[in-house]
């Protein structure tokens, strides 16, 4: 009995130095660099993640390429901003595109999604590649995998690959996705263009008059005490007001800056974004422009999702969240519980009086004709140039508007500023 007992406290004692020893093996893969021939005998280069040089030659040997040169990879330092992905929309339209067109090949997922980590230049998408990668060799999906990176992959992208998987069709749906999230670009390119030009000249305007007020005005102020007689009312408002911030100058930034994060964080409530959005759709100048945005919007993300087979509600849920104005996002809501209850998309479109009517009866045109993806998908592409002449007529309007506000700023500076020396002037003649 001794000798069993003292046994097992051996057994049980190398045991445990053996799963220490065990525990001190890298679980985490390490990140290689690898050289390898492909079947035609092209050189191939990139990175891929592996628990040794071993593994990475066995997958490099799986998909059929010859290794040359494999090398772990130094590690740098890596910083993370939260609520930033790292991951710009051209990186994700590439792999979305270079993905269909492997799965197209008969390449099989994982191995596409391999290739596809060891080539792209952001670490940021090449991790979440391999992570993607590794969840589905543990046994989950494609969709479900993605759906683990919310900030990456959006629910558009999430219920689209899911429809592709069920379907069969992946390779069509990620091409369809890739088309989509190109002209999505597009839209929000020409946005920004109409947007970015007045912001920019209203900033440099109130930093010239910032400066004018901060730093010259005092000059000609000292000058002017010189001469001892009453300024004009026009250079002593300028005078008044140069005196002022010079000693509230910290005021003033204070002010710009509680405003502008006042803005942000009233822009993100829920109610104030209402109020906002509300506002920009009676403006005359920006509403046309708003409205056709989102109808480009709307018809584009609603025809996509309708042609890969995702239920008409749930394809609604997300053309919601894509609208871009909270106004056109409660009356698509709207029209979704309305269309839960049995009625068509027409009808409850109409009834909104968000969407133009044209738009409407081309959407009731395609409902009867069961052809509302293809119909959508005209609406979206007329729209699309519809934007163009609206973003290039808005532009030509500001422009010449905010040349007269930096003008009359700078003009009405100057003349505040030579006042006093033309009366100075016509007294001495």
């Amino acid at each position: 009995m001794l000798s069993d007992s003292s046994s097992k406290k051996d057994n049980s004692a190398s045991m445990s130095k053996t799963s220490i020893k065990t525990s001190k093996k890298p679980t985490k893969p390490s990140l290689w660099k690898w050289e390898a021939l492909s079947r035609e005998g092209v050189k191939k280069r990139g990175e891929m993640e592996g628990m040794d040089a071993k593994s990475v030659e066995a997958k490099l040997k799986s998909i059929g390429f010859t290794p040359q040169k494999i090398q772990k990879k130094p590690q740098g330092i890596q910083l993370s901003i939260p609520g930033f992905s790292g991951i710009s929309g051209k990186d994700l339209l590439i792999f979305t595109r270079q993905l269909s067109t492997m799965i197209d090949a008969g390449l099989p997922l994982v191995q596409g999604l391999e290739i596809l980590a060891g080539q792209i230049e952001n670490k940021r998408l090449r991790a979440v590649v391999t992570q993607v990668k590794e969840k589905i060799e543990s046994g989950s999906s494609f969709s479900e995998a993605l759906k683990e990176h919310p900030k990456i992959f959006d629910t558009l992208f999430v219920q689209l690959c899911a429809a592709g998987e069920v379907g069969g069709i992946l390779d069509t749906i990620l091409e369809r996705l890739a088309n989509y999230r190109e002209k999505a670009e597009k839209l929000a390119r020409k946005v920004r263009g109409a947007m970015v030009y007045p912001v920019v000249v209203l900033v440099i305007a109130i930093a010239v008059v910032i400066v004018l007020l901060w730093k010259v005005t005092p000059v000609f102020a000292k000058m002017f005490s010189d001469f001892g007689s009453e300024l004009p009312w026009p250079t002593q408002f300028v005078v008044s007001l140069s005196e002022w911030m010079q000693k509230n100058i910290f005021y003033v930034f204070g002010i710009i800056f509680a405003t502008v994060i006042g803005y942000i964080l009233f822009s993100r409530w829920p109610k104030g974004r209402m109020m906002i959005d509300t506002a920009v759709l009676k403006l005359p100048v920006l509403k046309p422009l708003v409205t056709k945005v989102a109808v480009a919007r709307f018809s584009r993300t609603l025809g996509t999702m309708i042609s890969a087979g995702v239920p008409i509600l749930n394809a609604l849920d997300v053309t919601a969240n894509t609208a871009g104005n909270k106004v056109i996002e409660k009356a698509i809501m709207d029209v979704r519980n309305e269309i839960s209850e049995g009625k068509s998309i027409a009808g409850p479109l109409s009834n909104r009086k968000v969407f133009p009517s044209m738009v409407v009866q081309m959407i009731g045109v395609g409902e009867a004709t069961g052809a509302l993806d293809q119909m959508l998908s005209k609406i979206a592409d007329f729209y699309d140039d519809e934007v163009d002449a609206a973003v290039g007529g808005l532009t030509a309007l500001i422009e010449p508007l905010m040349m007269v506000v930096v003008g009359g700023i700078v003009g009405g500076f100057l003349i505040a500023m030579y006042l006093p020396i033309f009366s100075l002037v016509s007294v001495v003649q």
